[in-house]
């Protein structure tokens, strides 16, 4: 062991490389020094559909969101299908797969069909991007199995895919912005692209987002931007509503309920002018997206026409089934409301009358009764989802005002009704012997929260994400999702430590443990861009010995973090620190009483939680030097 005091660490969002004494980005556009005019570019990857959006910074009120796609028949959508798959044997298109520029997607643009380009038989993958992150459960409709399956058969791997979609959406955004704009502006401008992730997302999975687009073509890792979906949801429609109905003080939850995932983030107003706000609750998130209605529905239609009728139209009438999916996608899912369909008609057409299921002149007959029974378990899963966030800030006395409900799931009328009920029917005061102003007017009893369904709620997270592009981040502070900390080694203390973990040091010349767990940051605690929080190390050396030195970042999701490092924590990254550039002069020569010499440096490394990442610095005496890269596990 080379180090009195080492670390191990966790997993951070990506990592930061500046150069020997470069600075980090500002973290307000109002900081940052005047710059040319840019075009920014949100993307919003999504478990189910990806949608963009695209800003020039001198006309900010026009954001314009691509609507047009390949095999779009000439039909326009706000998003495409995050679907892909891929069209000769892998070994033909796999030459160079490792860099997908924007030079090989001319050589294999014909190989991938993606978005809209598919038939409804055709097979592609699906949800790909929940594989980027092995800590989220999988949704029971994606099989790991069948997707294994399928990226054996393409000879790709999960990164290889989500690059290759991303590349596919990175050329066609490029050709639809070179046609808007034309190629002498385009060739002029500087194009920034901003990409969404989930908020409840570990950090390695945000850094293969980063590394992903990094290959796709949309910029150098450290030009990119992230932000969390549901606070990217949050810029959009706090600054769509402000400053009518926002007070210094009231808090908002934002619930971006999409296809797969449910995600929600709670914020506070801190200040008005500009919108300044801190994340008042810790990020929390659910498998309860719209697609669980899809194959609800699914399950409905088997029961109904039974299991022989129903596996004949998948595999003999598939544009029959395709038909009736479609219908109950875009029009029941986003309109259905109990009070004022008595039934819904959906379009099976070719399939015999069959009275007993329910099928007439080609339609299947569902009572409102019949679809409440699909909606309803996933809207309560997304109910009690809120509900959790509203107590915890109702827990530490604050007042919520608002949920904001954004999202593709977000449209759904049904949705939103169910929440309004749920939300404004406020319980009766609790009983006192004598009831007094102050307990009449306590945060307790004012618990009706307006629910609000933006108009644009299906792109108001990629709408969010351009916005942040161009005028910085308005989250002053955010709530740490996970402990962190790092492991180092002490001087042994019976009082502390059990006698089998000591080991003697030849250098310090004493009795010491290591795997002690320092925890830097608690769950839950509100840390901010602009106060870093530091490491501490300290680093010994034998004369020869090499200066670049790892460590390892490490994450606990318990309520309580152990003392010590054991079974169950997370290593989110190690973390390489190049001590080379550390002029020597800052390094203590010591010598053991045997006369053995060896050089002693104390460092810091400084950690900013960003939006949806981690950023790193090394500092000796608050000087930064060097380099601090992030791999992460």
């Amino acid at each position: 062991m080379n180090s009195s005091f080492s670390s191990r660490g966790t997993n951070p969002p990506y990592a930061f490389s500046p150069a020997s004494n470069a600075s980090p980005a500002p973290a307000t556009a109002s900081a940052a020094k005047p710059t040319q005019d840019r075009l920014i570019v949100g993307v919003d990857f999504g478990t189910t559909y990806s949608g963009v959006a695209a800003v020039y910074s001198a006309t900010p009120e026009d954001i314009d969101i691509i609507k047009t796609w390949p095999g779009g028949n000439g039909i326009t959508s706000d998003k495409v299908p995050t679907e892909i798959a891929y069209d000769i044997p892998a070994a033909q298109s796999n030459a160079g797969s490792s860099n997908t520029s924007l030079d090989r997607l001319g050589k294999q643009t014909q190989n991938i069909k993606w978005g809209f380009q598919f038939k409804p038989e055709e097979t592609r993958l699906r949800c790909i991007k929940l594989f980027l992150d092995r800590n989220q459960k999988l949704p029971h409709f994606v099989s790991p199995l069948e997707t294994a399956a399928q990226l054996r058969k393409y000879e790709k791997t999960v990164m290889e895919a989500v690059t290759d979609y991303l590349s596919m959406l990175y050329k066609h955004t490029m050709e639809t912005l070179t046609r808007r704009y034309g190629e002498t502006f385009m060739s002029m401008t500087k194009v920034q692209f901003v990409l969404t992730v989930p908020a409840v997302w570990s950090d390695s999975a945000k850094d293969a987002t980063l590394k992903a687009a990094e290959k796709a073509g949309m910029g150098n890792r450290h030009d990119l931007k992230l932000i969390s979906e549901p606070e990217a949801a949050a810029v959009y429609t706090l600054k769509a509503i402000q400053p009518n109905h926002l007070t210094i003080g009231d808090n908002f939850i934002v619930c971006d309920a999409g296809g797969g995932t449910v995600d929600l983030i709670a914020y506070k107003i801190t200040q008005l002018n500009p919108l300044r706000v801190e994340e008042s609750a810790v990020g929390t998130g659910g498998l309860c997206g719209s697609a669980f209605l899809n194959y609800r529905f699914e399950d409905h239609v088997k029961r109904r026409i039974g299991q022989e009728r129903y596996t004949m139209m998948r595999e003999k009438k598939a544009k029959t089934w395709n038909m009736g999916l479609k219908y109950f996608e875009e029009f029941v899912k986003r309109n259905f409301n109990e009070d004022e369909h008595n039934e819904v008609n959906v379009p099976f057409p070719g399939l015999p009358d069959d009275e007993e299921a329910g099928l007439d002149s080609g339609f299947l007959v569902m009572t409102a009764e019949q679809v409440k029974e699909i909606f309803d378990p996933v809207v309560q899963e997304v109910i009690d989802l809120v509900e959790g966030q509203v107590q915890s800030i109702r827990r530490k006395d604050g007042l919520v005002c608002g949920i904001v409900l954004v999202g593709g799931f977000g449209q759904s009328n049904y949705l939103y009704r169910r929440m309004k009920t749920h939300f404004n029917n406020a319980p009766p005061p609790p009983y006192t012997e004598r009831p007094t102003h102050a307990v009449a007017m306590s945060p307790a009893n004012h618990s009706t929260i307006e629910v609000m369904h933006p108009m644009y709620a299906w792109t108001a997270v990629v709408r969010g994400a351009v916005l942040r592009g161009l005028e910085g981040s308005m989250v002053m502070s955010r709530r740490s999702r996970w402990h962190y900390g790092t492991s180092y080694a002490t001087v042994f203390d019976e009082a502390k430590h059990p006698i089998s973990d000591r080991y003697w040091s030849p250098l310090w010349e004493r009795w010491m443990v290591s795997d002690r767990m320092q925890w830097h940051i608690a769950k839950g605690a509100q840390v901010s861009e602009s106060q870093p929080i530091s490491f501490h190390y300290t680093r010994n050396f034998r004369p020869g010995q090499s200066l670049v030195v790892e460590d390892d970042l490490i994450a606990c999701d318990a309520d309580a973090a152990p003392d010590s490092y054991r079974k169950g924590l997370i290593n989110v990254c190690t973390l390489t620190t190049d001590l080379n550039t550390v002029p020597k002069s800052l390094f203590t020569r010591l010598t053991t009483t045997k006369g053995v010499e060896f050089d002693n440096l104390d460092f810091t490394l400084d950690m900013k939680i960003e939006s949806a990442g981690l950023m790193f610095e090394l500092k000796v005496d608050g000087v930064r030097y060097g380099a601090v890269s992030a791999k992460f596990h």
